[in-house]
Order: structure tokens, then C-alpha cells, then sequence
């Protein structure tokens, strides 16, 4: 149930991790070298897999560090955009595997919620990210004061099946781009609403990943896995004409 703190301890002076992040249309890359984070925030989606590798090296020259010093490489495993994942995936396999080091996965929509715990003391929400197609990826999170906890597992929902949920048990609050995505159609029964202006993924992501190396979250980089919630990826002509339906109703 407990994912990671997010206190710093004397092991962490040292550690060296590379974090990435394309599960959304922004393109997230940090590298923690000892006390210091170098992150940087770009416009992903398409632009993603041509900007990964370029952006992984300008910070990791920032930081004044090569691919063989990195203790581990951090990759958002999910949910999830699905070409995203797979390039997060592959890429942090394919740096881990050359250089001998493990990979961390890090949950995506937790790095929404570290994001709005930063900015905003959001401590105990529940996570919402447009997933196309009128779905829903959403999880809940709590904030302890030293740990992340998952209140409930990350998921793919359709709207009324999230709306039933959120009405038998009330959101403290929600985070995510659902929120904007599908306005009225996703009622949240009052909670409080943290919008994306002024997101820092890649902050957001170094701290995580931070966090995650001393609790060992640590595995091989052959494991290194994607989460998939979703098998089907693509809409028929008729399914997207019912949607736009669906939504002008």
C-alpha cells in the first residue's frame, strides 16, 4: 500500500537517477544528481519520441553526468497515452540494459498527485486523467507526511462509472485533466478542483523517483513493463460519431 516518502535521507547524497516521463502530451525528463534536480518540461505527444533521447542527454551534461554514473532510470510506467508508455519504456530499458543499471517504475498519475501535494497541499485526492474515447483514468492517493499511499489502484473508467463511484464515496479533492476534458459530464459532488496551470511533472517526477530508490523499488531492467489499461486503443467510424454524440447531448 506504501509507495514512497518524500524525505530526503543520508543515503540519497550521492544517488544519481534519470527519470522520464511521456505518458501525457507533456514530455517530462529529470536527473537527481545528489542534492540537485535538473528537470525540464516539454510539449510531447508526436514531438515525444523525436525530443526523449536529446533532452536526456542535454540535462544529463547540465548535471555533469555521464549514462554509466547513474545508479537507476526512472520511467512512468502508466496508465497512459499508449504510444507514450511504450517510449518511456523503451527508452529507460534500453539506457538501463547498456549502462548495467536497474529501473524504477513510477506510477503516472501519482506524479499528479506529488505535483498537486507540492503545489497546492492537495494530501489526500483522487487523480483523474482524460483517457480519450469518453474514459477515465483515476486512482485516489493520501499523503501522510512521510508516504504516498494508493487508496485505490489506478483503473480505466467510463464517466457514469466513475460518477457512481465519486457519488457512494465523495472525493476530497481531484486533480487531472479530466477535469477540463469533460467539464459537467464529470460532477466531482463539490470536492476541491486543482486545475493543471503551472503543472512541473518533471519536478514532481525527480521527487518520486527520488523517493522510490531507497525503498526498494528498484528491478531489473528486462522487467521493465508498461501498465496497459486498456486493450483496445482505436475507435471504429461508428463508436467516434456515438461519442461526439454522446458529448454534444
Amino acid at each position: 500500500m506504501i509507495a514512497w516518502g518524500g524525505e530526503y535521507t543520508d543515503r540519497m547524497t550521492d544517488v544519481r537517477l534519470l527519470a522520464l516521463d511521456t505518458a501525457t502530451d507533456q514530455l517530462a525528463v529529470a536527473v537527481v544528481a545528489g542534492e540537485r534536480d535538473f528537470c525540464a518540461n516539454e510539449a510531447g505527444g508526436a514531438r515525444a519520441s523525436q525530443r526523449l533521447l536529446p533532452l536526456v542527454f542535454e540535462l544529463l551534461h547540465a548535471a555533469g553526468l555521464g549514462p554509466s554514473q547513474l545508479d537507476a532510470v526512472a520511467f512512468g510506467r502508466g496508465p497512459g497515452a499508449f504510444t507514450g508508455l511504450r517510449t518511456a519504456t523503451s527508452v529507460a530499458q534500453g539506457l538501463a540494459l547498456g549502462v548495467g543499471c536497474p529501473v524504477l517504475p513510477i506510477d503516472s498519475l501519482m506524479i499528479v498527485a506529488e505535483d498537486a501535494r507540492t503545489r497546492h497541499g492537495a494530501n489526500d485526492l483522487w487523480v483523474a486523467m482524460d483517457a480519450r474515447m469518453d474514459e477515465v483514468y483515476a486512482g485516489a492517493y493520501r499523503f501522510d507526511g512521510r508516504c504516498w499511499q494508493v487508496q485505490r489502484q489506478a483503473a480505466l473508467f467510463t464517466l457514469p462509472a466513475l460518477q457512481a463511484l465519486w457519488r457512494a464515496q465523495p472525493p476530497v479533492a481531484v486533480a487531472g485533466s479530466a477535469l477540463s476534458a469533460f467539464g459537467e459530464r464529470l460532477p466531482h459532488g463539490g470536492a476541491r478542483c486543482i486545475d493543471e496551470q503551472g503543472t512541473d511533472r518533471a519536478a514532481a517526477l525527480a521527487r518520486l523517483s527520488r523517493s522510490a530508490w531507497p525503498h526498494g523499488e528498484a528491478i531489473d531492467a528486462a522487467q521493465a513493463l508498461p501498465l496497459y489499461l486498456r486493450d483496445k486503443v482505436a475507435l471504429t467510424t461508428a463508436e467516434r460519431v456515438a461519442a461526439k454524440a454522446g458529448a454534444a447531448a
